[in-house]
């Protein structure tokens, strides 16, 4: 992997390099909270993964959210935007010795903190070799940044896409460096409607992941154009926002989606069982926000999540069944399933914490799939 790139730079990524590499030297620089909203509670796992990470590169974090998705034992992760590291040293321990997990950012003054503390975080996992490269590049020109094509298993982002003025080659080049059957997995700000270019083109705004933000409508049109499978909404919560002068009635909410490259068409809706052997989630996997797996209990999946679950990393960790067997009537029908962020924000507001968002209900007999 090469640290050059023939890649220009556009007025917004000069401003966005400015703004991180020498206007934010910590977390309390921001301006909004839309670089910091909420995401639901931290399992305990990755709480521990969290403290084993340097405090200067943890000071130098701006992220939306917590991008963790499962199964990551051995897995190959690119980070689009790593900026000081914080994820990728989480991300680092998730993966294993045997794993390796690649930062790409385009702020220098950002890579140097991440890249100075290699040889600590690798002395505290105790890994005999590191497992973590940081790369100089843009997440547009991924290929140009020395990243081979087909080689990844997941792709994660956080706050990210929304800072890079032509996110359909962002989506573009992650679908070209995935491996079959992966994943892009990511967390991002998106607003109500398309933004005006008075907003768009202020600096502080875009450089606080509000002046970018897509439409989420726009997300499901480009993942569509990329080859991406349809966006699989995992959660949301509303950003609060105080610049009304500028912004108007414009709203946004921080949201986390997955992606996959899967074949299209190409699988029909079965059951599947889940076999609960996934780490820190033995016995609830929660998909998405429409489906949550509870270990040894049947549920009926429609055609497009069968093909993210048989051609993904996934496929090992599900017992399946096509569809017409002999117990019909003993799949659970998951609940109804949402594009929108600001809807599911709305749900998860009304139910308060601890709510189950999944669509698993009593437990069945799993006999069949057996």
């Amino acid at each position: 992997m090469s640290d050059k790139t023939s890649f220009m730079d556009t007025t917004i990524h000069l401003d966005v390099k400015d703004y991180y590499g020498k206007t934010l030297k910590n977390t309390s620089d921001l301006k909004s909270n839309a670089c910091v909203a909420p995401a639901r509670p931290l399992p305990k796992f990755i709480l521990q993964a969290l403290k084993k990470v340097h405090p200067d590169v943890t000071d130098r974090y701006y992220g939306c959210g917590l991008v963790v998705p499962e199964c990551l034992e051995g897995c190959r992760i690119l980070d689009l935007g790593s900026g000081s590291g914080r994820d990728c040293y989480m991300l680092s321990q998730l993966v294993g010795e045997t794993g390796h997990v690649t930062g790409i950012d385009m702020t220098e003054d950002q890579l140097e903190v991440a890249r100075k503390h290699v040889d600590f975080h690798m002395k505290e996992f105790g890994y005999k070799k590191p497992n973590v490269t940081f790369v100089l590049g843009y997440i547009e020109a991924l290929t140009e940044a020395g990243l081979e094509k087909n080689s990844f298993d997941i792709i994660i982002s956080n706050c990210v896409v929304n800072l890079s003025p032509d996110k359909k080659q962002v989506l573009t080049e992650a679908h070209s460096v995935l491996k079959e059957g992966g994943e892009l997995y990511f967390s991002d700000v998106y607003s109500n409607e398309r933004l005006t270019e008075e907003i768009k083109n202020h600096k502080v705004l875009w450089g606080e992941c509000l002046g970018g933000a897509l439409w989420f409508k726009d997300l499901l049109q480009l993942a569509k154009e990329v080859g991406f499978s349809p966006p699989r909404l995992v959660q949301a919560s509303i950003i609060t926002v105080d610049n009304k002068d500028i912004l108007g009635d414009f709203k946004f909410v921080s949201a986390t989606y997955r992606l996959f490259k899967v074949p299209k068409g190409s699988t029909k809706p079965c059951k599947v069982m889940y076999n609960g052997n996934i780490t820190a989630a033995e016995e609830t996997l929660r998909f998405d926000c429409q489906y949550t797996f509870k270990a040894d209990q049947v549920v009926e999946v429609d055609a497009e999540v069968a093909s993210i679950l048989t051609h993904s990393r996934f496929a090992q960790e599900f017992t399946f069944q096509p569809p017409g067997g002999s117990c019909e009537p003993c799949g659970v029908r998951p609940k109804a399933g949402t594009e929108d962020p600001f809807e599911l924000a709305e749900q998860l507001l009304k139910q308060g914490p601890g709510s189950a968002t999944g669509g698993c209900c009593g437990t069945k007999s799993a006999t069949c799939c057996k």
